[in-house]
């Protein structure tokens, strides 16, 4: 410990590498939780995929807004046209867009091109398609290293993961899904980051509109992501680009 501190001074000392440079070196934020009081940031894995839209409208409808962490290529290609559209209407409905990486890897087995590959590529699909360069990754599976860290630095990139798990990917009832929300609000803390996946119909249609019942009975407001950490949803937003043969899987 007392070696690598002195490594680090001597680096920043002798102007080799500078405070900001270090800090990159040393790994990304890793996001898990809410730092805003009362609120609920419901975040969605794995789309865009059909109920993208039936999410946003249903938040929609209950005043509230969420987070679609997506893929580029994993429930169909992020440039197939209705997948497009699906996240332009997300988009301009005010709900975030992040990144899930390209193509669901476990990023803590790859290597550092390959880690900077899946996640450049659907950061460029995100701000191609909305204008806006996402700064919020989470990793598929929850699933990091110190390696990913350091390669969602250099990208400016926080890692986000949950502190609520609806267990929808791994075949939890929609009952049991239901049970787990009363769960959690009876115990009333003090925001949740939660975890499901667009990509289920009864997540969308069953599950989701029984949760903003009861989380917003027990006083939450719904949020996205941004939100709920008090943060900037992107690090910057422009114009969408036109469509040319780069957009492709």
């Amino acid at each position: 410990m007392l070696a690598s501190s002195f490594v680090v001074l001597s680096l920043v000392f002798s102007g080799l590498a500078s405070p900001a440079e270090l800090s990159k070196r040393d790994g990304a934020p890793v996001v898990t939780k809410c730092s805003t009081s009362n609120v609920v940031a419901l975040t969605f894995d794995d789309g865009p995929y059909i109920y993208m839209k039936e999410v946003v409208d249903t938040l929609k409808a209950a005043g509230g807004k969420g987070t679609f962490f997506v893929n580029g290529k994993n429930y169909g290609c992020i440039y197939d046209p209705e997948n497009v559209e699906r996240i332009k209407y997300a988009y301009d409905n005010g709900f975030q867009i992040a990144s899930h990486t390209w193509s669901h890897k476990d990023l803590s087995t790859l290597s550092w091109d390959e880690i900077a590959s899946e996640m450049e590529k659907t950061e460029d699909a995100i701000e191609r398609i909305t204008g806006a360069k996402t700064g919020f990754t989470r990793p598929p599976f929850g699933s990091y290293n110190d390696q990913v860290l350091q390669v969602a630095a250099s990208r400016s990139q926080e890692i986000v993961t949950w502190d609520f798990d609806s267990g929808d990917s791994v075949g939890t009832s929609p009952e049991e899904q239901k049970q787990l929300y009363v769960n959690a609000v009876s115990s009333h803390p003090d925001g949740i980051l939660s975890l499901q996946h667009e990509v289920y119909e009864s997540s969308a249609r069953d599950v989701l509109p029984y949760a903003i019942q009861q989380l917003q009975d027990s006083g939450y407001r719904l949020v996205t992501l941004a939100e709920c950490l008090g943060k900037d949803p992107y690090l910057s937003q422009g114009t969408t680009k036109d469509k040319d043969d780069s957009w492709q899987c």
